[in-house]
């Protein structure tokens, strides 16, 4: 895949990014990669698909929310603090508005069914959208036998405990590292 030609960010175009990002996706931070990665990566060109993935490895791991996370790291990396602070605007904004107006509107003890049948045709969709970051994240990470391994261990871990995620991240973490050393020592590098 050939990427855009970099465009030079302004701090509108940082904001008005993120605000795309936050106004059009259901679901959270993991639906939220596919729409991110066509953002930053295909759209603006602000990030190769390989350092997207490392933003979302310590986007991920970090406290917080995944997509303000990576609103933080982005925004910082293109324009220092106002970055930051025009990334997380632009992606939060959109939630603020659609929860104030839902909370004003809603007041109800039961949501109209409506509103019901809307979000209920919008689970299954968040699922595909998670799938498809999924995919698309695999594809740069999975490159070869150990990376593959590795992830298929943390998933089956994943599914038949109740592991906490901050824990498994730090084990593959620590796996990696021990692995990255044992080929320096060999003399394979990286």
């Amino acid at each position: 895949m050939v990427l855009p030609a970099p465009r030079n960010p302004t701090l509108s175009t940082l904001f008005w990014s993120f605000f795309r990002v936050g106004a059009f996706t259901f679901g959270g931070g993991l639906a939220m990669l596919p729409v991110m990665q066509r953002e930053i990566v295909d759209r603006q060109g602000w990030q190769s698909e390989h350092e997207f993935v490392d933003v979302l490895a310590i986007a991920q791991s970090s406290p917080g929310a995944i997509a303000i996370n990576t609103a933080i790291f982005t925004g910082y990396k293109l324009l220092g603090v106002p970055g930051v602070a025009v990334a997380i605007a632009g992606v939060v904004l959109p939630s603020f508005l659609i929860i104030t107006v839902l909370a004003a509107t809603l007041t109800a003890a039961e949501p109209p069914l409506l509103l019901t049948k809307f979000f209920l045709g919008i689970r299954p969709a968040v699922v595909a959208l998670i799938l498809a970051a999924a995919i698309g994240i695999g594809r740069n990470v999975l490159i070869d036998r150990f990376n593959i391994m590795l992830a298929a261990v943390a998933l089956g871990v994943s599914l038949v405990s109740n592991i906490h995620p901050a824990i498994l991240i730090a084990g593959a973490a620590l796996f990696g590292y021990l692995h990255q050393q044992l080929l320096s020592r060999r003399g394979v590098r990286p």
